[in-house]
């Protein structure tokens, strides 16, 4: 193992989340941000639509608040809704104010003006977005920032293992020191001690077959601090964006809600529109609605997509609000401007994660968690479309200030124990990671997928099981590499997932099972909390 890297923060991820603290720490405070790729492999540069806040005079805060908790499903813990949504307006003036160019119109006055979208859920136009390429529009300019800070480290292909807890005389573990971190290139492990460490690694759903996330989405902060002893939160309720592009070449583009939001209807292979049947608000429903309703028509007619079509829409309208959409589309053969293309539902958010307060701490000292590896409460049982990015860039300037508040009163971390390779050699059975990846994504979707039964989740359970074990035996022969790492973190996701799923005996939100295919009005509804062997007392 190389020397030791010693930094006051130490950020994991560099989404919006990582990089939105790192820069709020940096003008105090050393601070390395760490990222499995570049921080273009982030979901927040992916995402598409765009960042949900309270910018016209005709809409409220009272009004999002009210749509965030009906989209939640009665799960939403509603101080952190207020908390997030009431702090929209400073969020998107701090990206304004960084260089983010969002899209504008000219308003009713003759002035320049946000152009807002309506998505999902929304009751009113609230999404700022820039044209459809929201994600990397912020990415780029808070990347732009920390990159150019001269206390901010940023390090590429660097994968975190484990994190490194403090070894107390009495033999307990006290608070986290760091992470045992992978670099990629030389296929070295070194360990990165910091008074405060930052998981903003992003969600799960790479542990679906069918998932619109980027490759490097694999759940890894999640599992570290459940290995380390933090507590998680509704790991079931997966969201599926209902349209991701049907292509075999695709792999994960995806089709932004905003389209809907702009008029584009979905229709079945006749042509006929299919959601008014299925929800008031037709299109415009929140995401599990629509994509339960895809699934639906989908198995009824044993079809292998539905499809999107906004192409009556004006020709000029399209290729300057979607720019991005309408190239992609083009590569594949289609023309949103002339006909539908074809769509189906995809994992996309992770709802449930690390239990953190609203400043992001978890229940480990020297841990904060943010973005979609948390979960604060604010989404509930459904994430309603555009609140995330806000979550990320609310509650990781929420952190930044509350970590600077701490780091006076904490040590610098003694060095770190040595990682431990005594015994391992490098492998000469990867086909064996390959199996066990194909295989986990499989079964996730084929059993804990948008409609679950209690057999279904059972089968899932057992299978996980064994691949647990086995990844686990492969864990300690090997020395590690990337794919292994990622599987190991995605069969501990895919456990919390089917452990929480099994414990949940209602339908709610994103969580839908024919066994209970109903509310349970009985008692008021109650996030699943699961709680690891060596939680802290």
């Amino acid at each position: 193992m190389d020397q030791a890297q010693n930094y006051d923060v130490l950020v994991i991820g560099s989404g919006a989340a990582g990089m939105r603290v790192a820069l709020g720490l940096a003008d105090q405070v050393k601070v390395a941000v760490l990222t499995k790729g570049t921080h273009e492999d982030s979901s927040t540069f992916h995402a598409q639509g765009g960042i949900a806040a309270v910018l016209d005079d005709t809409d409220s805060v009272e009004s999002h608040i009210h749509d965030t908790l009906v989209a939640g499903a009665g799960l939403c813990d509603e101080k952190a809704v207020r908390f997030v949504v009431e702090r929209g307006r400073q969020a998107i003036a701090e990206l304004a104010a960084a260089g983010v160019e969002f899209t504008t119109e000219m308003g009713p006055e003759g002035r320049l003006a946000y152009h807002l979208t309506r998505e999902g859920g929304h009751s009113h136009r609230r999404v700022v977005h820039a044209a459809d390429a929201t994600g990397q529009a912020v990415s780029n300019g808070l990347f732009k920032q920390a990159s150019s800070h001269p206390n901010i480290v940023m390090l590429h292909h660097q994968v975190a293992i484990d994190l490194i807890r403090e070894r107390r005389p009495d033999g307990r573990t006290g608070r986290v020191l760091g992470a045992y971190v992978l670099d990629k290139t030389p296929g070295r492990v070194r360990a990165f001690t910091a008074k405060i460490t930052v998981l903003a690694s992003g969600g799960c759903s790479k542990v679906y077959l069918y998932t619109s996330n980027p490759d490097a989405v694999t759940g890894d902060g999640i599992a570290m601090a459940w290995r380390a002893g933090c507590r998680v939160a509704n790991m079931e309720f997966t969201q599926f964006h209902p349209t991701c592009l049907f292509h075999p070449r695709a792999k994960s583009f995806l089709l932004t809600e905003a389209l809907r939001g702009e008029g584009a209807v979905l229709r079945l292979p006749d042509g006929s529109r299919f959601m008014p049947q299925f929800h008031p608000m037709a299109e415009l429903a929140p995401r599990d609605i629509v994509a339960r309703a895809i699934d639906h028509e989908m198995k009824r007619l044993g079809v292998e997509s539905v499809f999107l079509d906004i192409s009556h829409q004006p020709a000029d309208f399209i290729k300057g609000h979607f720019p991005t959409v309408y190239k992609a589309c083009r590569q594949f053969g289609f023309d949103l401007t002339k006909a539908p293309v074809p769509v189906v539902p995809a994992a996309h958010f992770t709802c449930g994660g690390v239990m953190t307060d609203l400043e992001g701490r978890t229940d480990l000292e020297g841990l904060f968690a943010l973005g979609e590896a948390a979960c604060t409460g604010l989404h509930g049982a459904n994430r309603m479309a555009s609140n995330s990015l806000l979550e990320c860039l609310v509650v990781s300037a929420a952190a930044s200030r509350a970590i600077l508040q701490e780091l006076p009163h904490i040590e610098a971390p003694a060095s770190a124990p040595a990682w431990d390779e005594a015994g391992v050699t490098d492998s000469d059975e990867e086909v064996v990671v390959a199996h066990n990846w194909v295989e986990l994504r499989h079964l996730m979707w084929d059993y804990v997928g948008i409609v679950r039964t209690n057999k279904r989740l059972e089968r899932a359970k057992r299978r996980v099981d064994m691949l647990l074990m086995e990844i686990a035996e492969y864990y300690g022969r090997f020395r590690v590499t990337s794919d292994l790492l990622e599987l190991r973190n995605l069969a501990v996701c895919a456990d919390l997932i089917i452990r929480s799923a099994q414990s949940r005996k209602e339908s709610r939100g994103l969580h839908y099972t024919l066994d209970y295919p109903r509310p349970d009005e009985s008692q008021p509804p109650q996030p699943t909390v699961l709680t690891p062997p060596n939680y802290p007392a």
